[in-house]
């Protein structure tokens, strides 16, 4: 499987084999998460075959829906478990991401897999994904993102000059303008109040 969009995109789809005669044939349902619908149709039937003995000649497809996100403007905190082939065997693992939708969340998975683990898509199953309520967040990295009083500080900016001329006497200061507290030093205050420690 390869990436094709920026961004994953989420499709249910149905399936059965072939019914022989007046036979009923158990109807089996996956959700697969592809950049395309081709893509997943070649997903769906690579682990019907592998999980109940179906290939594609013998079975049917009988709905394939693309599934949207319900929430878009809210961020979320979702738990995935991964299960992925190394050079070395197959393994299982617990990952937390925050993101506005399912797709973005599995698309941060599929990209860091690759990052850490070089994992390639193909060899990485994708077993269940959960919203994960904040007090339930398991991972560093996403607990200190639950504080109230987070701060974002930006002490180094480039400005942007739309009415001063391109050629100046003077090299512009992109550092944050420094007011003098109860620190010791410049550089103390300087560092202290971009991170909202100087009084």
């Amino acid at each position: 499987m390869k990436f094709k969009c920026a961004e994953l995109k989420e499709f249910e789809i149905v399936g059965r084999p072939l019914p022989k005669g007046d036979e009923k044939m158990p109807v089996y349902k996956m959700t697969i998460f592809a950049p395309d619908e081709i893509v997943a149709k070649s997903r769906f039937w690579y682990f019907l075959r592998q999980l109940k003995k179906v290939r594609k000649v013998n079975g049917e497809i009988l709905r394939m829906t693309e599934m949207s996100n319900s929430s878009p403007t809210k961020i979320k905190n979702f738990g995935i478990w991964v299960r992925y082939d190394s050079r070395s065997g197959s393994h299982n693992m617990y990952r937390e991401y925050r993101d506005v939708s399912r797709t973005g969340a599995i698309t941060q998975c599929y990209r860091d897999m690759a990052a850490r683990h070089r994992a390639r898509p193909h060899s990485i199953q994708i077993m269940k994904i959960e919203i994960v309520k904040a007090a339930d967040t398991k991972r560093p990295v996403i607990k200190q993102m639950h504080d109230s009083k987070i701060k974002f500080p930006l002490p180094h900016r480039i400005l942007k000059f739309n009415k001063k001329s391109i050629f100046v006497a003077d090299r512009p200061s992109t550092m944050r303008p420094m007011k003098m507290g109860s620190c010791d030093t410049v550089e103390t205050c300087a560092v202290e109040e971009a991170w909202g420690l100087c009084e």
